[in-house]
């Protein structure tokens, strides 16, 4: 049989390291993508894991790509198989050309293997016998010994990952000096036994100033640097880790150096209703307060938001959605809660979403959604995903300018109630639909008020009748069109051609999205593109719409629910908006997009657009 193909590309390839959870691989896979990306290389690695402790299978996929891709591309050229239990699985992604790195201390019949990928096997487990004999570190070093052997398969660094092991072990003498040995084992064994492939990573200047960093981190420091003092939180994946970050950085940033004082409170309740309880209890009383969710922890939120959108209270939650129901998938990914969170509690309600793209912009969102919360008083949703959440994201550094205030909206002061202001707690003087509020305390015989979720007049007495219910209400979307004018505005991208095809698509599904609206312009298919960041959504979305034949609604979730946001917001014909779904858990590809845009689109004429480059 003549041997298969083989892929060649210096730079550009896709890793998929396929583990079993709790055998030490994280770290070792981390390990590999930061060094490529230490090379001046873009990675965008994503980890995908099961809900248990320990035990079930769990993967790793490194897309590599000094053009700048980072989303998933589609499709794996190189796997690094450890896992017997999902192998056909697993094989069944590779390319044809592609590689298998597998170990091969036990023989394996030739039917597990495809006749159209190349082999790489390397006897890790019998070099790990012969070489420790402490069990553990049999298991642990494997996973070193395999990182070694692949660098020296694609042409990698072996100072750069030395590097990187003595930054992770710089006061751990023996452990350091036992993974450079494990590691270089791995490449002298490689290196003696193997050919160099043909995926190589090659030295580049491509990363420039951008940082590796997750989207959870991201938002808690934004929400430090955005001025809340308060966090209460109840632990949920994927948005446990953002509570925990915000904690970390408030002990470095908010501690009273003179006194040691904490100038935070971060609060763990019992559960999801008690931490919103807490955020609202501390945001009618002036503090910024934010809580850190997933879809389960809104469902149990409901109540609590109803009160704080028509009690007017300021509370930020961040949504970090995954996948339902929260039984089975709640470490996959999805951007199913739009629905849930655009329009949640009783009544009529409609409540403002920030949906961040990438870390950069958790950070600027969530210091944004505490300013909007005073502003708008009202709860304020900030809409990331475990993709962004969890997993490590090439970007931007994040920016602070030290002279930005923070915004407190309209808040009556103490002289001003003392000459004699009039104060209405939910009068609408500017016609805005946001009413002036106080602080407990402000004035000791006047602003005072009685909070609460029922009905009342403009001046926070207790009403049944109809025509006090409608002005509020009202007032109450005549404030949400105010919010239409402070939310982060869209992005457009108009191609160089004229094109009757648009697409609308928001967070995520970014980095995904730009690499196939690439590659559908290269195949005569371009597109004008629309990233939304913010709900509600401005007049201009609606005439992006019309200005198109087709326009493309491109998001994670099953049902389409930007699509039907859309529809319902604007009266649109739903024959022109065409949904575009993706919701196995896993992140969406731009191989996915840019196959369902294209087996999608109307056959129509593109016309060049007069003052566009041709």
């Amino acid at each position: 049989m003549s041997a298969p193909a083989s892929l060649a590309a210096v730079n550009d390839f896709v890793v998929k390291f396929a583990n079993v959870n709790g055998s030490g691989s994280a770290s070792a896979n981390e390990l590999f993508a930061k060094s490529i990306l230490r090379m001046g290389v873009p990675v965008s690695p994503r980890n995908i894991f099961p809900s248990n402790i320990q035990g079930l299978p769990t993967w790793y996929e490194v897309r590599v790509s000094e053009k700048g891709w980072l989303g998933r591309r589609g499709g794996v050229d190189l796997l690094v198989q450890m896992n017997p239990q999902t192998w056909a699985e697993d094989v069944v992604e590779l390319a044809p050309g592609g590689y298998l790195f597998y170990d091969n201390s036990k023989p394996l019949p030739l039917s597990r293997f495809r006749p159209d990928v190349n082999i790489l096997g390397m006897p890790l487990t019998e070099i790990c016998n012969r070489t420790y004999s402490d069990p553990r570190q049999r298991q642990l070093f494997k996973n070193i010994l395999y990182v070694g052997g692949l660098a020296w398969l694609l042409g990698m660094e072996l100072p750069v990952l030395e590097k990187l092991i003595g930054e992770q072990y710089k006061s751990k003498e023996k452990l350091l000096a036992a993974n450079i040995k494990a590691l270089n084992l791995g490449y002298e064994w490689s290196r003696e036994n193997l050919e160099p492939l043909g995926l190589q990573v090659r030295r580049a200047d491509a990363v420039g100033d951008r940082i590796f960093m997750e989207g959870n981190t991201a938002a808690a420091l934004g929400c430090v640097y955005g001025g809340a003092s308060v966090c209460a939180w109840y632990p949920i994946t994927p948005s446990s880790s953002l509570a925990e970050a915000f904690q970390t950085y408030c002990k470095k940033l908010r501690v009273e150096p003179e006194t040691g004082r904490n100038r935070y409170a971060v609060i763990q309740a019992e559960d999801e209703i008690a931490s919103i309880g807490v955020c609202l209890g501390a945001g009618w009383n002036g503090a910024r307060a934010f809580t850190a969710t997933s879809g389960p922890g809104v469902s149990l939120m409901t109540e609590f938001i109803g009160l704080a959108y028509f009690a007017e209270i300021p509370v930020t939650i961040i949504d970090v959605q995954r996948g339902g129901p929260s039984t089975g998938m709640p470490t996959r990914t999805q951007q199913a809660d739009l629905l849930s969170c655009a329009y949640a509690s009783h009544g009529d309600t409609k409540h403002v979403l920030l949906f961040p793209e990438d870390p950069t912009e958790c950070f600027e969102f969530a210091a944004t959604a505490l300013d909007l919360a005073d502003r708008l008083q009202t709860p304020i949703f900030v809409m990331t995903d475990l993709d962004i959440g969890m997993n490590q994201r090439l970007c931007a550094p994040m920016k602070w300018d030290d002279a930005r205030e923070l915004d407190r909206g309209k808040v009556m002061t103490a002289e001003e109630l003392e000459a004699g202001r009039d104060f209405g707690r939910y009068l609408d003087v500017d016609g805005d639909g946001i009413p002036y509020r106080t602080y407990p305390g402000t004035h000791p015989t006047r602003g005072s008020f009685f909070t609460r979720g029922t009905t009342r007049d403009a001046y926070a007495r207790y009403s049944e009748k109809g025509p006090d219910y409608v002005y509020n209400v009202q007032r109450l979307l005549r404030k949400f069109e105010t919010a239409k004018s402070l939310v982060p505005a869209p992005v457009v991208q108009q191609s160089d051609e004229k094109t009757p095809y648009g697409v609308l698509y928001y967070g995520s599904t970014s980095p995904a999205m730009a690499e196939a609206v690439e590659e559908l312009d290269a195949h005569g298919k371009p597109l004008d593109t629309m990233r939304l960041r913010a709900f509600p959504f401005p007049l201009g979305v609606r005439e992006f719409v019309l200005s198109h034949e087709q326009v493309f609604v491109v998001e994670q979730n099953r049902d389409g629910q930007l699509r039907s946001m859309l529809i319902n917001e604007f009266d649109l014909d739903p024959a022109r908006v065409v949904a575009v779904l993706h919701y196995d858990g896993t992140p969406i590809t731009a191989r996915f997009i840019a196959d369902a845009i294209a087996s999608r689109m109307k056959p129509v004429r593109v016309m060049p657009l007069a003052g566009r480059a041709a």
